[in-house]
């Protein structure tokens, strides 16, 4: 670029990993104007544009979304073929370009064009990376008329795409209608993309948009009420019972005024090397991407205190899947369930539910349609209304909705799938919300009634009163309830209670290991803060405001070295397990609705 010019992007800057079958393919097929339906102004034609098979790895983070072609009628449709968004985070290193070496250098230049990462990502709204829904542009017979509005309304934009994505607001077009002003017309007809906003050069807004995002994706730092240190001291100290704290400890934790940025991982490029050394692909593809990765033989004995140090971002997608499916694998055959519960879990089978649910109406799709601009506030995935990122996050929430017809859809599933939205693609998102549900016993965390739920609580409890009586003890004389504060914990697998970078370290053991890792690490919590609790003067109010915090850990090492020993210890672990039948006994004899405080 020369000195002067408009910032571009050139088609060579990519920043994707060799983490899954990703592909570049496309077509060049063009879609032909829709008419409107209700509110939703006309779509302009939109062409496919092209892009190059292959795309060289890169250091610290993958791609946020390459294109694919859209599948065929499902008359036509094969099981491996499926409409694919292929979504993950964006990070500051996401703007530097770097080798895969781990001993590579990773200085930062100037900004000058969008990431090829962001660029994918945003450019999903074009056809090149959606499936024309046919069945979408039509209610279904019975269909609520406001239902089918919100359906139409993201099945059109998936066609088109919005312009700014990324970096404006957009236009609502579902909560609020489009009046029926000129100029409200004007403006939601000037918002439907055209296909060629990312052809050209940066805007900049978006410049300054990309400038400011973290690590993360995040370009505002999500406020969060009470936000209090997780002092480190109390990690390292022997798992043994504890007794009260001194009479006169304050009842407050350490308040924080803001959140800190997120700090690099401690040898990150250390652990990507380890990482590559330990994974194996299967079966690579056309542009050099594999279809699968596995755990190296010789190195197996080193995976689960690899994933309690952190996976390195760039190989978090990757190690995600590999850890699911050990764990799902595991599962079925605990249960002693056959082999077509071993088909159901493919990916495959899974990817072609999460299409035929696209194209059908689901009951809770207006209630969907409010939750998903809220989700995730400030991040640059979910910042435009109806772009990729939303559009990517209805549609695995819709299709999700219509796989269990006890759990349906609750506001704890969206945290769970924007958070797998910003490392997987909306079909792998959808597979790995099935395989929570079925095999990490979530259905149990949101059926009603939140049967799971009370289950984790009861055995939290048990964990309490034997490794802290006296805090147990605390609780009981100030009648406060473990469900009065944990159950956003439980519900949303602490995704809004602790930093973004934190929880995804929670949530790669929880994946090596299940669903313990919640409940010792809500105990960890309350043993951080025992002596508070325990103070003469706590009261309810003090207990109840300390615990209903949003937790930032001084050490985020030592937090999960504290859950490692915890999770490791095979009396605990017994416990654990005897515990959870115990509350199985207590619910079938009708006993449970004492047993907790």
């Amino acid at each position: 670029m020369t000195n002067g010019s408009s910032p571009s992007r050139p088609s060579s800057y990519h920043l994707s990993p060799p983490t899954s079958p990703r592909g570049s393919l496309s077509t060049s097929t063009s879609l032909s104007q829709r008419k409107s339906i209700r509110e939703l102004p006309p779509l302009p034609s939109q062409h496919r544009s092209t892009t190059p098979p292959g795309t060289p790895p890169s250091t610290l983070s993958p791609d946020f979304l390459e294109a694919v072609p859209p599948p065929p009628p499902k008359s036509q449709r094969s099981p491996s073929l499926s409409r694919t968004s292929y979504t993950s985070h964006i990070s500051q290193e996401s703007l530097k370009s770097a080798p895969l070496s781990p001993s590579a250098s990773v200085s930062s230049p100037p900004l000058k064009h969008r990431p090829q990462s962001l660029n994918n990502i945003l450019d999903a709204g074009s056809p090149s990376s959606q499936g024309k829904s046919k069945v979408s542009l039509v209610p279904s017979e019975g269909e609520d008329l406001d239902a089918f509005h919100v359906r139409n309304t993201y099945a059109q934009l998936d066609m088109s795409g919005v312009k700014g994505d990324g970096y404006t607001e957009g236009v609502e077009r579902t909560r609020a209608r489009i009046g029926d002003s000129r100029v409200s017309q004007a403006n939601a007809a000037a918002a439907i993309g055209d296909g060629t906003e990312k052809q050209g050069d940066l805007d900049p807004r978006e410049v300054e948009v990309l400038s400011s995002i973290d690590r993360y994706g995040f370009f505002i730092t999500p406020n969060h009420e009470r936000l209090v240190l997780l002092p480190s001291l109390p990690f390292k100290q022997k798992l043994t019972n504890v007794s009260t704290g001194p009479p006169n400890a304050p009842t407050t934790g350490t308040s924080l005024r803001s959140l800190p940025p997120p700090q690099p991982p401690i040898k990150e490029l250390s652990r990507i090397g380890k990482w590559e050394r330990m994974l194996r692909p299967q079966k690579p593809q056309p542009g050099g991407n594999p279809e699968g990765w596995y755990i190296k033989p010789t190195k197996e004995g080193k995976l689960l205190e690899r994933v309690y140090k952190g996976i390195p971002d760039r190989w978090r997608s990757v190690a995600w899947e590999i850890l699911m499916s050990r764990f799902t694998s595991k599962a079925i055959r605990e249960k002693g369930l056959g082999i077509e519960e071993v088909r159901n879990m493919n990916l495959d089978v899974l990817r072609e539910d999460y299409l035929d649910g696209m194209e059908k109406p689901s009951s809770y799709d207006i209630q969907i349609d409010l939750d998903v601009p809220r989700t995730i506030s400030g991040h640059v995935l979910f910042k435009t209304r109806y772009g990729a990122g939303q559009r990517s996050l209805f549609h695995v929430l819709h299709s999700f909705s219509l796989r269990c017809s006890t759990c349906g859809y609750v506001q704890g599933m969206g945290p769970l799938a924007a958070t797998l939205l910003c490392y997987l693609p909306p079909d792998q998102v959808y597979a790995s919300l099935v395989r929570l549900h079925d095999h990490y016993d979530l259905h149990t965390i949101f059926s009603p009634g939140f049967p799971g739920l009370l289950e984790a609580i009861y055995v939290q409890e048990r964990l309490t009163q034997q490794m802290m009586p006296g805090v147990y003890k605390a609780f009981q004389d100030q009648t406060v309830s473990t469900t009065s504060y944990a159950t956003k914990w439980y519900i949303t697998c602490f995704a809004n209670s602790v930093p973004f970078q934190t929880q995804l370290r929670v949530w790669d053991v929880f994946l090596a290991e299940g669903g313990d890792v919640f409940v010792v690490l809500a105990v960890g919590i309350v043993w951080v803060f025992r002596d508070q609790i325990t103070s003469s003067s706590a009261n309810f109010e003090t207990i109840l405001s300390l615990l209903s915090s949003f937790f930032v850990p001084e050490d985020e090492n030592a937090l999960m070295s504290w859950v490692g020993k915890v999770m490791t210890d095979s009396t605990i672990r017994g416990n654990m397990r005897r515990w959870r039948e115990e509350w199985k006994e207590l619910v079938k004899n009708g006993k449970d609705a004492t047993a907790l405080l």
